[in-house]
């Protein structure tokens, strides 16, 4: 499933009010290709995240659009769109976002949970991806117990659980050795080339060479790394 954006816009009011206003994401038509791993590079502060934040559904835009498919994101209720969100689309987040009364597959089940009870084929699937992973032998072990990098770990594994047709990583591999940097470059690699959508935000050197698209963000404005 495709994401495309026409003149997607976000502005953001300073605090002298008025009509000095920020403007954080300029006019954008983009698309985000399903089967393919786009990576998105550039400075802080030049409007990764917020561009993230659009496509996920987290941000009204100050202008344009976001079509998932067929859907418009922001024509819809916000229960409505906070379900759509759900079903079709997995962020992993910066920081930490763990539940800590929760074990670790516990944390990753959380997804199913939320609306059900866990299979037999959810739990062999969460247990596959902490596998992949590196952390299968941390399945019963509380958040409180992990490193940052086993948590962000954890997180990537919580967003795939549910094989969603989109996913959006934003710096995922923040906490992480070169070695766990590349098992989660080449399981989103992975989840790309198995038909989902796939935008990575990052500043990590290497990152690349896994892209099927590389953009650059400056200022707002998106380009392709090679215009």
């Amino acid at each position: 499933m495709n994401v495309t954006t026409k003149q997607l816009t976000k502005e953001f009011p300073r605090k002298s009010g008025g009509s000095n206003r920020f403007t954080a994401l300029q006019p954008l038509d983009f698309t985000l290709e399903s089967g393919k791993l786009t990576v998105l590079m550039g400075r802080s502060g030049s409007g990764k995240s917020t561009l993230l934040n659009l496509l996920a559904g987290l941000m009204h835009p100050t202008a344009g659009t976001v079509m998932v498919g067929e859907t418009d994101l922001y024509a819809m209720p916000d229960r409505e769109l906070s379900a759509f969100r759900n079903q079709h689309i997995s962020v992993i987040p910066q920081g930490q976002t763990a539940i800590y009364s929760l074990n670790v597959l516990e944390n990753v089940l959380l997804p199913i949970t939320l609306n059900g009870t866990a299979g037999t084929s959810e739990i062999a699937y969460a247990k596959q991806l902490l596998e992949q992973l590196g952390i299968a032998e941390l399945a019963d072990v509380q958040p409180s117990e992990l490193s940052g990098g086993e948590l962000r770990r954890m997180a990537i594994a919580r967003a795939f659980v549910r094989r969603p047709e989109i996913i959006l990583a934003d710096e995922p591999t923040a906490d992480l050795d070169d070695e766990n940097t590349k098992i989660v470059f080449e399981s989103l690699k992975s989840a790309a080339h198995n038909g989902a959508a796939v935008l990575m935000v990052t500043h990590e050197n290497g990152a690349e060479q896994y892209a099927d698209r590389l953009c650059v963000m400056k200022s707002g404005v998106l380009t392709d790394a090679e215009e």
